[in-house]
């Protein structure tokens, strides 16, 4: 065998890994299937390292970056894959897990492959932590919607206000059924519903616990300036983009967040669509929330006025400019007979450039 570079592209699941192994000059991948035990994984790549440089893939999924921490620690050059962004045959309709190693490995050479960033282990704890609170948040969504169509149910409609207010609270707690089951499951959603925000407020401390420290403080100071973003919807955009310098325009940006609209073009005929929503869903989500306050006047408010104080200038000019720019922006929109999610959509995309400037755009001193 020569010392040319073989290429290995892995197809994981929870117990088994399917290998395709493509050696220099070789046309055909060679397939292994072994079973997904760290032992093994390293006693396969030792042999293949002795014939001489080895570089290897896998798709993103849900067995995370573990597999591609090992391979790090055994020199193995490893790069985690966008499986969104892999070329499909468009008239392919068989799938397996050896059809995937095999056209995997052949891309891998090739070069037709996307990699994304692999975070570090202290980035992913952040990012698993942030997850973990949105989870809970939307399990807190969840348990209002029993309570109150439990209550409905059974003619119990509060009509004093705001759902969930203090007075609503008092409400709920005063409410008794007649019959015992009914109302031992009252309680027992009222339960849950207490004990999800307590373990939401938990969390909520911890997020502003780490916001306050290296590396984040700066950077959370600096999102906070902008409109619609506060302590937590800046921790989730930072721990989901993590470096805002990767992205050599604020047009990759919007991208990576799929805020840019889909497009089927040929010959004289355009057609744009809604946006790709093909990017990373967190933060698209505290983007598009953000990007509603732009409909009121620009303004700065008291509380922005606090977050704002004693940060560079140059990113509280970018926060002030993002204010009359997409007031003004959602304002046409709508004057064109555009709905106020597709403004508001548009809005959140020039959001994401003007927070990219500020992001990247190192403040002076």
């Amino acid at each position: 065998m020569g010392k040319g570079t073989t290429f290995v592209a892995l197809d994981d699941s929870k117990r088994k890994l399917v290998v395709g192994i493509l050696r220099a000059g070789a046309q055909d991948p060679e397939l292994r299937e072994i079973p997904n035990d760290a032992r093994l994984l390293r006693r396969m790549f030792e042999r293949l390292m002795r014939e001489g440089p080895v570089r290897a893939c896998y798709e993103a999924g849900v067995s995370g970056y573990d597999l591609h921490r090992q391979l790090i620690t055994l020199g193995v050059p490893c790069d985690v894959i966008a499986p969104a962004l892999t070329p499909r045959r468009p008239g392919q309709r068989i799938k397996t897990d050896r059809r995937d190693a095999r056209k995997l490995v052949r891309l891998f050479r090739a070069g037709e492959l996307t990699a994304i960033r692999v975070p570090d282990e202290a980035e992913e704890a952040v990012r698993d932590l942030l997850r973990c609170r949105e989870a809970v948040r939307r399990d807190v969504l969840r348990w209002r919607h029993r309570v109150v169509k439990f209550l409905d149910r059974h003619g119990r409609r509060y009509l004093s206000g705001k759902n969930w207010t203090q007075r609503h609270w008092t409400w709920l707690h005063r409410q008794q059924f007649e019959h015992p089951t009914l109302q031992r499951t009252l309680e027992a959603l009222l339960f849950a519903l207490e004990q999800a925000l307590a373990h939401q407020t938990e969390l909520d401390k911890a997020i502003e616990a780490l916001a306050e420290r290296v590396p984040y403080r700066e950077a959370v100071g600096w999102l906070r300036c902008f409109r619609g973003i506060d302590t937590l919807s800046a921790m989730i955009l930072l721990g989901e983009i993590v470096d805002f310098q990767r992205f050599q325009r604020p047009r990759e940006l919007m991208a990576y967040l799929g805020l840019v609209p889909s497009e089927y073009s040929s010959g004289q005929t355009e057609r744009r669509g809604a946006i790709t929503k093909a990017g990373n869903t967190h933060a698209r989500r505290v983007l598009v929330e953000a990007a509603w306050h732009y409909r009121h006047r620009p303004g700065v408010s008291r509380a922005l006025t606090q977050r704002s104080e004693g940060q560079p200038s140059v990113v509280l000019s970018h926060a002030w400019r993002a204010q009359q720019r997409l007031h003004q922006r959602y304002r046409h929109l709508l004057g064109h007979g555009k709905r106020p999610p597709v403004a508001v959509a548009a809005v959140a995309r020039e959001l994401v450039g003007f927070i990219w400037a500020a992001m990247t755009q190192r403040p002076a001193a």
